[in-house]
């Protein structure tokens, strides 16, 4: 099975990321505004959208293919769009799934954006929703290593760092 790779997907591949969305059956989509980040094993074997709300961001549309669920893919993912992230990132769950994103640095918000909290109030006319925020004092203050990069995407890198003396 290749390795896992983690990346930002930029604007002009956009349409991947929908063609991904549509085979596994989701009706979600990346708007413009969006900024995309994709797991991928040769090809995308897992979503989400980042958008840009208030002073931070929204975190939508996550999916894993099926065949990859519960190995990690779906933190890995998360953990990997939000290094470096210096504004606090909402989302919308399900309460059967606040622990894992509870895991992930993530906790219970009583107090939204104007945009998301009226959208929350839409959703929760059909569905059970938890809103969850994860503020950016809980980010990684820089962001990851080059060995950290090597290590998450099978890539072996190798460097020299000039010691003057």
């Amino acid at each position: 099975m290749p390795e896992l790779q983690l990346r930002a997907l930029p604007a002009p591949l956009k349409p991947l990321a929908d063609r991904f969305y549509r085979a596994q059956r989701s009706p979600m989509r990346a708007s413009q505004a969006d900024q995309l980040w994709v797991a991928q094993r040769g090809e995308i074997v897992a979503a989400l959208c980042l958008r840009p709300v208030a002073e931070g961001h929204w975190l939508t549309s996550l999916l894993v293919a099926p065949a990859q669920r519960r190995q990690g893919v779906a933190r890995q993912l998360i953990e990997r769009a939000l290094t470096g992230a210096n504004a606090p990132t909402w989302l919308f769950c399900h309460p059967q799934l606040s622990d894992f994103y509870q895991r992930l640095g993530f906790s219970p918000c009583t107090s939204l954006p104007a945009q998301l909290a009226e959208r929350l109030a839409r959703y929760q006319r059909t569905k059970s929703l938890l809103a969850l925020v994860r503020p950016a004092e809980d980010m990684p203050e820089k962001p990851p290593s080059a060995r950290q990069i090597a290590a998450d995407t099978g890539t072996l890198l190798d460097f020299t760092v000039a010691i003057p003396g």
